[in-house]
């Protein structure tokens, strides 16, 4: 359940930063001469240039035309910055579409546009950058699972978390410094998560942290938390439907059809026949090839062969999972990524979507070839799978 394809710039908080930079910087920039009632500021996106003037988005959607007259100062800073020390000056000719500016000028009277006098500028290349590493650090520094208690006086929340020895629980401390934001309900992409506190999240939210853990593995010291209240569903594909991007599932608790939408933001991955196998046997309290009970699968079992590192935050990098442990979400992210067209009616599914209506739900991430595990527990959700795969989107193969 993260992803954002490269339109849709899956961390927020960069772009909030980045925002909130800008004023920053715009406040501590000591050569910026003193606001007037002719003067203005916008902060947003570049949609288009052409010779000396361009068109800025700003971040309530508005339009704006820019001229930038000779003289002009453009700026470039590192994405989260909020001063001009170690800003880099370059020239109009440097500025392209899709880069994030601060633009300060002079209004015209119906405020439609703007004579720039200085323009603070991050790359998008830089932004991409920057996406990249907050991806990566989700991956290795990651954890998600099912919200069971929050305790507000002690600043923790407590997860169970899904690994391939089975489940467990993690106490999920927050501190004054923690970014906490929370997925808005109709929503699955990760730009429309908003600025939260923990009196929000509640028992069977789904929570992801990043963070670092104890040598245990029983406690993680959050950076950073997203929640959000997702809907589970296990069942088996009773129809496809490629012109709409839809499917039909037997929903095996409710026993009801569920219609599944399958947007440009989502995971689809098939478990591997032997993997599946491997996480059943888990689920029955049983161990692959002879591994004593609750000793850790020998390394690389469950990882297929030739399997890429893909999806979830974190995205591309690091090193296959180990069937023995961890995140089964980062084990999921690092399978290759599915179409609808790899799916049949007959197949068993797992997934995970928005809470939906009538009409029914938005797929964020979905698994299939998970027979196995269903026969292992039937009627009950063995597997919960966590929402965080915004990261790349279906459309970039993550």
């Amino acid at each position: 359940m993260w992803q954002v394809n490269t339109k849709v710039r899956w961390l927020r908080l960069v772009v909030a930063l980045f925002a909130v930079g800008l004023i920053a910087v715009h406040a501590n920039a000591q050569a910026a001469p003193p606001t007037t009632s002719a003067q203005a500021k916008a902060v947003g996106a570049i949609k288009s240039i052409s010779g000396g003037a361009l068109v800025l988005t700003t971040d309530d959607g508005k339009n704006i035309n820019v001229s930038l007259p000779d003289g002009v100062r453009v700026v470039r800073i590192a994405p989260g910055a909020t001063d001009l020390k170690n800003a880099t000056s370059i020239t109009p000719q440097d500025l392209q579409i899709g880069d994030r500016v601060l633009i300060r000028g002079k209004a015209s009277d119906d405020s439609k546009s703007l004579a720039a006098s200085t323009v603070i500028v991050m790359k998008q290349s830089d932004v991409a950058a920057k996406q990249q590493q907050e991806r990566e650090d989700w991956q290795k520094r990651g954890i998600g699972g099912l919200v069971s208690a929050v305790d507000q006086a002690a600043n923790t929340a407590t997860i169970s978390v899904t690994g391939l020895n089975g489940k467990k629980s993690v106490l999920i401390q927050a501190n004054k410094t923690t970014v906490v934001r929370r997925y808005a309900a109709s929503s699955i992409k990760f730009d429309d998560a908003k600025a939260s506190k923990l009196a929000d999240i509640h028992p069977g939210d789904q929570l992801r942290a990043r963070g670092s853990k104890n040598e245990e593995g029983t406690e993680f010291a959050a950076e950073e938390i997203v929640s959000g209240r997702f809907r589970n569903i296990a069942g088996t594909v009773t129809a496809l439907n490629a012109a709409d991007n839809s499917l039909v599932v037997m929903d095996l608790i409710t026993k009801q059809p569920v219609t599944i939408k399958v947007s440009t933001d989502y995971q689809l991955r098939k478990l591997p026949a032997m993997m599946a196998q491997r996480i059943a046997m888990r689920l029955k309290g049983q161990s692959p090839e002879g591994t004593p009970p609750g000793a850790a699968a020998p390394s690389g079992a469950g990882t297929p062969a030739g399997g890429t590192s893909q999806g979830a935050p974190g995205g591309p990098g690091g090193t296959a999972a180990r069937a023995g442990g961890g995140d089964l979400q980062q084990m999921l992210s690092r399978l290759p990524a599915a179409t609808l067209g790899d799916f049949q009616k007959g197949d068993a599914v797992i997934l995970v979507s928005t809470e939906g209506s009538d009409a029914g739900v938005t797929a964020i991430t979905m698994v299939g070839g998970v027979e196995p595990i269903l026969t292992a527990s039937p009627g009950s959700q063995a597997m919960v799978l966590s929402p965080w795969s915004l990261s790349g989107g279906q459309a970039d193969a993550q």
